[in-house]
């Protein structure tokens, strides 16, 4: 079970990841975000817990709809182990993305019916692993991190052709339910573990990471 804390945006949320058992943390780098970190910031961020060859949870990005030149920015600041695409980016991007930074790609889809799941077919060729979120509700100033989640049982027993966490609406209390519902070999928090919106708390984390991980 791939356990993912996303919107880490200090050194004690990184830590408290860390210390958990988190296999991934997620680093936004979409300014409307309030979790939302510059290259620099995630730069010292990240240089307190080591890298993930020497024990620490993979580094992930987060982008949206984001340009060359910030991802190439980002990564002379931080060292990232996946590109997480969580706009509109088309497979022809996602696949560009992916040859020119030498990164894996995880591309988030936003699922709310069953018709949704089309994508997981366009994508997969061109991406190592998929994020299946809510979809954002129309207006949304965000793609995601919306406390919100989907039917679960709409991934249930379904043949998703890479990896995939599920993410939305996910919290300590639920997180079982949710594994147990889906099927899904690993899960993506954000606002579940936040104290307050954007800022995250470690008996949280670790209280998710422990729900988590036997289920």
């Amino acid at each position: 079970m791939l356990v993912k804390i996303c919107g880490i945006s200090d050194a004690a949320g990184l830590r408290a990841a860390a210390e958990a058992g988190a296999d991934m943390v997620g680093l936004v780098f979409f300014p409307p975000s309030p979790r939302a970190v510059t290259p620099a910031q995630a730069g010292a961020v990240s240089a307190t817990v080591p890298a993930a060859g020497l024990g620490g949870p993979r580094r992930v990005g987060l982008f949206v709809d984001a340009s060359d030149e910030l991802i190439a920015a980002v990564l002379a600041a931080v060292p990232l182990d996946v590109l997480q695409l969580h706009g509109e980016e088309t497979p022809e991007r996602c696949a560009e993305v992916r040859q020119k930074f030498g990164r894996p790609v995880m591309k988030a889809l936003g699922i709310a019916s069953a018709a949704d799941f089309a994508a997981v077919d366009r994508y997969a060729p061109v991406v190592d692993h998929f994020l299946l979120d809510a979809k954002a509700p129309p207006g949304a100033p965000l793609p995601g991190g919306n406390a919100a989640p989907f039917d679960w049982t709409l991934t249930a027993g379904r043949a998703i052709p890479r990896p995939w966490l599920l993410a939305g609406g996910l919290t300590p209390g639920n997180v079982a339910q949710a594994i147990a519902a889906s099927g899904a070999p690993g899960v993506d928090v954000s606002s579940g573990v936040e104290v307050s919106r954007g800022v995250k708390d470690a008996s949280r984390i670790a209280a998710f990471v422990a729900a988590a991980k036997p289920a």
